[in-house]
Formats: structure tokens, C-alpha cells, sequence
């Protein structure tokens, strides 16, 4: 009787992890396709930004209403003062206010870039070490465990999007990199993205490798203008492979740093360069999300006042699916005039909302 029971639960499972399958492909290919068709295209538009967000919550509640946000990225004040209760009561009524399903993200790497350390009472006094104080400690393994109980920590609390990890490389203390990195070399930090993007995506949230294509010895993009003339072989043979185990790893997104990479586009940082772009999804076979980093930043903001474009423009003609701004009040009209003119398709729009919303179906936060 038992050995009949135990068969009948298997059968059972595979029955409804048959249907999973079926569902998560009818939402991928029919459903998705449908809604995307039915949108209007300020609604396609809105969808391409991730938001930081204001600080203030009933604003970003209505403008995630208002413009039809794609998702918001939550700083240290957003967690300011809160227990879990209340910062899932918070993300829930963010949640709310989306058409479509609300990306809620976060940095969180732990160490000197935590924001759930932010507020000691929300996670009862928890520490979040750095990759490199884990990995030191207790290994690949420690690290992994680490990565996977902080992403359930993150679902718990209403966040669906982790911006980790650092697949940038560096050796030297001095750089401003250093203490987010595995501080390990290409291959051991290869290894290491490989095992926490699963790690991080297994909770049901979305894993970024960021920055691509690599920091290297650059300066600090959030201050100011950074470069590097190295050669694309050099990058292909070094930084590329974290991002490469990454992508293999099935990562859902991929973060586009704003660094100058010379020998392939010496003008423009490369979160607004089509070469960049066009190496990580024709050369890595990327085929996820792809957002910039915070446009916001030093070194993109001195390259947008040199421009006679909207650099929100910039950035989709480039190839990114989603970008990191809070600009959208002029960004959207902006990229709307953009695709009348023809300087955008619709098809690229089309394509970025569908690959955006199958990762929404994937997290389950897909209205």
C-alpha cells in the first residue's frame, strides 16, 4: 500500500510540474504576446524604467500608477525605521498600484553595500558580511549559503529583484571596487557567479551580474568619467568570463556599467554604446533583461550635457531593455517622439516589454 502511495505521489508531482511547464510557456508565448499587443505605448514605454525611488512613498505609489513604471530600485531611506511588517506592507502597496506586475529591487551585496542593514530591526540584527569576508571564512559553499538565505530574506519582505552579484574582478585594496568584489581572480570569480546567480534566482529573485563589460583597473563612474584601453581580446580572455558563467548560469539580467571601453567605442560610456551591446547579446548570447546602471551617475551625467539628445534615448537606441532612472516624466515623451520619428522601431520596444514581462511571469508577480 505505501509503495502504491509513493508511486501515485510521484506521478503526481510530475503531473503538476508537467503543468508548471505549460503554464510558464502559455504565459511566455500566448499570453504575453497578447498583452503586449494591447498596450498602449506610453504603457510599453513606462515599462522600460526601473525607478529609483523618490523617498517618498505615496508619491512613488502614484507614479507607478501614473506612468506605468516597469519597476523601482529601494535605497537606505526606503528601509529606514522599518520592521519586516511594515517594509512588506510598504512593498505590497507598491505592488499594488502596478498594471503589470512591479519590478521591487535593491542592491543587496552585503558588505559595504547592504541596504537591509540599513534598519537593524528588520531582519532582528542580522549581519550581511561582504562576498569576500564569506568567501574568506567559509569558502565557496559559505558564500552560496549566504547569497540564497539573503534572497529569501528579500522575497519575505516584497523585494523581487536582487542587484547582485559583482562579476567585476579586482586584486588591488586601493581600487573603489575592491571591497565588492569576490577579491579573487577571473576564474575563481567566474566560479562564484556561477553558483549564486542559481543561488539568488532559486528564491524567486531576479539575479543582476553587473558591471558589464567589467570595471577592470577603471576609475569610479559614480563620480566622474572613467576609461579603459585595453583590448577587446584582453577583456574576451579576462573580464568577459564571470559574465560568461553568468549568462551560462541563466542569469535573468545583465547591468551595463557606464565605463569607456575605448577600443570598442571611445565616445560614449558603454550603458549608451550599441558596440557594448551588441558583444553581449550577438558574441555572449545574452538573451535577458538588460539595464543600465544608474543614470544618474557621475559619468553619465557629464556625457549627457555634452549631447543634444535625450540620453534616456541614448540608452534604448543602444540596446538596453530597462533603464535605471527616474527621469521618466521626460524620458517617456522623449522616447515616444524617438519611435515616430523612426530613430527607435516599435519591434525593439516590443521585444524589450516581452522580455520584460516573461521575467515578471517568472517571479510570479505577473498581473
Amino acid at each position: 500500500m505505501r509503495k502504491f502511495l509513493l508511486i501515485v505521489i510521484i506521478c503526481l508531482s510530475c503531473i503538476v510540474a508537467f503543468q508548471d511547464k505549460v503554464f510558464a510557456k502559455n504565459i511566455s508565448d500566448k499570453k504575453i504576446q497578447k498583452i503586449v499587443n494591447n498596450m498602449t505605448l506610453d504603457e510599453k514605454i513606462g515599462q522600460l524604467y526601473m525607478s529609483p525611488s523618490s523617498g517618498d512613498a505615496a508619491k512613488m505609489t502614484n507614479d507607478i500608477k501614473k506612468y506605468n513604471l516597469g519597476g523601482i530600485v529601494l535605497f537606505g531611506e526606503d528601509f529606514n525605521n522599518q520592521n519586516a511588517d511594515s517594509m512588506k506592507q510598504k512593498d505590497a502597496n507598491f505592488q499594488n498600484a502596478s498594471k503589470y506586475g512591479l519590478f521591487i529591487s535593491t542592491d543587496q551585496e552585503g558588505g559595504i553595500v547592504s541596504r537591509l542593514s540599513t534598519s537593524p530591526q528588520l531582519t532582528n540584527g542580522r549581519k550581511f558580511p561582504s562576498p569576500q569576508e564569506v568567501y574568506k571564512q567559509s569558502g565557496m559553499a559559505g558564500v552560496v549559503k549566504e547569497y540564497s538565505s539573503v534572497a529569501e530574506i528579500l522575497r519575505n519582505l516584497g523585494i523581487n529583484w536582487d542587484f547582485a552579484p559583482v562579476a567585476d574582478v579586482s586584486n588591488d585594496p586601493n581600487s573603489f571596487i575592491y571591497d565588492r568584489t569576490l577579491g579573487q581572480n577571473y576564474q575563481l570569480t567566474a566560479q562564484y557567479v556561477s553558483k549564486v546567480v542559481p543561488a539568488i534566482q532559486k528564491q524567486q529573485v531576479a539575479a543582476t551580474v553587473k558591471h558589464f563589460p567589467g570595471y577592470g583597473s577603471a576609475g569610479d563612474t559614480h563620480t566622474g568619467f572613467a576609461s579603459d584601453g585595453r583590448s577587446i581580446n584582453e577583456f574576451r580572455q579576462n573580464d568577459f568570463l564571470p559574465f560568461k558563467a553568468g549568462i551560462k548560469a541563466k542569469a535573468d539580467s545583465v547591468l551595463v556599467g557606464h565605463v569607456v571601453v575605448n577600443n570598442l567605442d571611445a565616445i560614449r560610456p558603454a550603458s549608451v554604446s550599441k558596440p557594448v551591446h551588441e558583444i553581449l547579446r550577438k558574441e555572449l548570447k545574452f538573451k535577458g533583461v538588460i539595464i543600465t546602471d544608474d543614470m544618474g551617475m557621475g559619468a553619465l551625467t557629464s556625457f549627457a550635457q555634452k549631447q543634444h539628445t535625450n540620453i534616456d534615448v541614448m540608452a534604448i537606441e543602444a540596446g538596453n531593455d530597462m533603464l535605471l532612472s527616474n527621469g521618466y516624466v521626460n524620458g517617456i515623451p522623449a522616447i515616444k517622439d524617438a519611435i515616430k520619428r523612426g530613430d527607435i522601431s516599435q519591434k525593439q520596444i516590443d521585444n524589450s516589454v516581452k522580455r520584460i514581462l516573461k521575467l515578471k511571469a517568472k517571479l510570479n508577480i505577473m498581473k
